[in-house]
C-alpha cells in the first residue's frame, strides 16, 4: 500500500473509551495529527452496534472486554466493509481472518490491512522477549508475569482491589490462560505461563526461563537480540534487567538481564511494558498507523525508548 498523503485526514472511532486503554487511545488519537476521532463511546452508554457502525468512518478501535465484540464487528462490516477494525480484545486473535498485529514480526502483514487483532500485553512482552531463542529451546519455556492491576479492567474483582492487593501478589489462571495460547501458537513452540498481579497500577514484567539444546554463552545468545532488533525503534535491550517503574507511561518495550547458567544450557531474560500503552494503545496506534499507510510511530510522542 503506497504511502497516504500527509494532508489527509483519516476519522476513526472507540468504542470502549472510558476503560483504562480508551482513555490511553483517545489521547493518542487526539493529539495523532493525521487523524480526527469522531466518535468516542463507552460499551456502557447504551450505543447500538448499528449506531456506531452508521457513522461509517474509516477505521474503529474495539476496546471491548473479550467476548463483546462481534455484534460491532458484524454491523460495521455491513455499514462499511472496507473501514479498518483494531480489536484490542481477544476475540480474534486465533481468527487467521485476522492479521495479528504485533509490529515487529508482523509488520508486512499488517501494512493495508482491515482487520487487525491486537496482540495482548502480556502476549507481547513474551513473544519479543522468547522470538530470538526459539530456534535454540530445548523444551518450553516457563514466563513468570507480574502485572499491575489495570491489567484487570475497570469491573470490580479481586485482581483489581486495592484492599486485596495490598503488600500481596496474587496469582490468578495459572493454567490455560489465554496469553500462554497466544504466544504458544504465535511462536510456534509451547510455552507455560504464571500470571500474577501486585499492587501497582500500570506496567508489566516477565521473567522467562529456557532450556537451551546445545551449550551457548551469553555473548552468542545476546548476538542474537541485538541482531533481531537492532532496528526496531520501540524495543531497548540494556544490560540489567529492566524495572517496571520505569517503563509505566513509556511506549517501547524493554529487554534485558539476559543470563546463562555455567552450563550453558539455561537462560534467563526478563522483559517489561507498559500494559496500557506498549501493550495494548501504543501498539493499536502503530497498527492503525501501518494499515493506512502512514509513518508507524506517527503520533507516539517521544517514541524513541529512554
Amino acid at each position: 500500500m503506497s504511502a497516504r498523503p500527509a494532508n489527509v485526514t483519516s476519522k476513526v472511532a472507540i468504542v470502549g473509551a472510558r476503560g483504562h486503554v480508551g482513555r490511553e487511545l483517545v489521547a493518542l488519537v487526539e493529539g495523532h495529527g493525521a487523524l480526527e476521532l469522531a466518535l468516542s463511546v463507552s460499551a456502557r452508554d447504551g450505543m447500538a452496534p448499528e449506531d456506531v457502525a452508521a457513522t461509517k468512518l474509516d477505521a474503529y478501535f474495539l476496546a471491548l472486554p473479550n467476548g463483546a465484540t462481534s455484534a460491532y464487528v458484524e454491523a460495521i462490516a455491513r455499514a462499511r466493509p472496507d473501514a479498518v477494525l483494531v480489536d484490542l480484545s481477544a476475540d480474534h486473535r486465533f481468527d487467521d481472518t485476522w492479521v495479528y498485529g504485533q509490529p515487529e514480526r508482523r509488520r508486512d502483514a499488517i501494512r493495508g490491512a482491515r482487520r487487525i487483532s491486537n496482540p495482548g500485553c502480556y502476549a507481547t512482552a513474551a513473544q519479543l522477549a522468547l522470538a530470538p531463542v526459539v530456534p535454540l529451546l530445548d523444551g518450553p519455556p516457563s514466563v513468570f508475569g507480574v502485572s499491575g492491576y489495570s491489567g484487570a479492567g475497570t469491573t470490580p474483582s479481586p485482581k483489581n482491589d486495592p484492599e486485596v492487593l495490598r503488600d500481596n501478589l496474587l496469582p490468578y489462571a495459572l493454567v490455560d490462560h489465554v496469553h500462554e495460547r497466544e504466544v504458544s501458537r504465535q511462536l510456534g513452540v509451547r510455552i507455560f505461563f504464571s500470571p500474577h498481579v501486585a499492587p501497582f497500577f500500570r506496567g508489566i514484567t516477565v521473567t522467562a526461563s529456557f532450556a537451551l539444546r546445545e551449550a551457548t554463552n551469553h555473548d552468542a545468545l545476546l548476538g542474537l537480540y541485538r541482531a533481531a532488533y537492532a532496528h526496531e525503534p520501540m524495543i531497548a535491550l540494556s544490560d540489567e534487567p529492566p524495572l517496571v517503574r520505569d517503563i509505566a507511561g513509556k511506549h517501547h518495550v524493554a529487554i534485558g538481564g539476559l543470563s546463562v547458567a555455567k552450563d550453558g544450557r539455561h537462560a534467563v531474560v526478563v522483559a517489561t511494558i507498559d500494559n496500557l500503552l506498549g501493550g495494548a494503545a501504543t501498539q493499536a496506534l502503530r497498527n492503525l498507523n501501518l494499515a493506512l499507510g502512514l509513518a508507524e510511530l506517527t503520533g507516539i510522542a517521544d517514541a524513541a525508548p529512554g
